[in-house]
């Protein structure tokens, strides 16, 4: 899938809109804390609880939501890192990855996570995107994208080992998980049409 219009962009043109949206992205993630924050966290009983079919709307609502500033805090930076990498391929692209991600994580943790347990928090779609960003070169053979997926993976890959972790205690190492291979699973399902026979810058 790419945007016929995105694709006439410059690459400043690109980076900026990348940039913008992000941006803002992030800070609809704060102003909803603040928001759930002023009402006594009344925002929290919109994430995911665990098989209770209640709550199955918050597989949309809950990477948006967090358990506190600090929640936020912890994911905004690789949230606005891998978002802008990824939404510079096009950003009718990104978002339909993001909705791949987002979708098949919260039906995973509303499937696999312990009974009760509430989830919510950007981290799901956060590993979604760091799985994105490692393979996504290679499925497409191309070699700034594997650059760019080896730097990624070199530099948080430590972090995404620990996070997807069973013995991660206080997060949910299964949204984690499924965010994880839904995003390299988005590599495959939006790969250009095209075959390359070798390697393009």
């Amino acid at each position: 899938m790419t945007d016929p219009r995105t694709d006439r962009w410059s690459s400043a043109e690109r980076g900026k809109a990348a940039a913008v949206m992000m941006l803002v992205w992030v800070a609809v993630l704060w102003a909803l804390e603040a928001v759930d924050l002023a009402t006594g966290h009344a925002l929290d009983a919109y994430g995911i609880v665990a098989r209770d079919p209640d709550s199955l709307g918050g597989i949309l609502a809950a990477p948006f939501l967090h358990f506190g500033f600090g929640h936020v805090a912890s994911n905004t930076v690789p949230l606005l890192v891998f978002g802008f990498v990824a939404a510079l391929g096009g950003i009718r692209r990104f978002l339909a990855v993001c909705a791949v991600i987002v979708v098949a994580d919260g039906i995973g943790v509303w499937l696999i996570s312990p009974s009760h347990s509430i989830t919510a928090g950007a981290s799901g779609l956060v590993f979604g995107l760091f799985g994105y960003l490692v393979v996504r070169g290679f499925v497409e053979r191309r070699l700034l994208g594997i650059a760019v997926g080896v730097t990624v993976a070199a530099i948080w890959g430590g972090s995404i080992l620990i996070g997807i972790s069973p013995t991660s205690t206080g997060v949910s190492w299964q949204g984690h998980l499924v965010g994880l291979a839904a995003g390299v699973g988005s590599a495959f399902l939006f790969r250009p049409a095209r075959r390359r026979a070798a390697l393009t810058p």
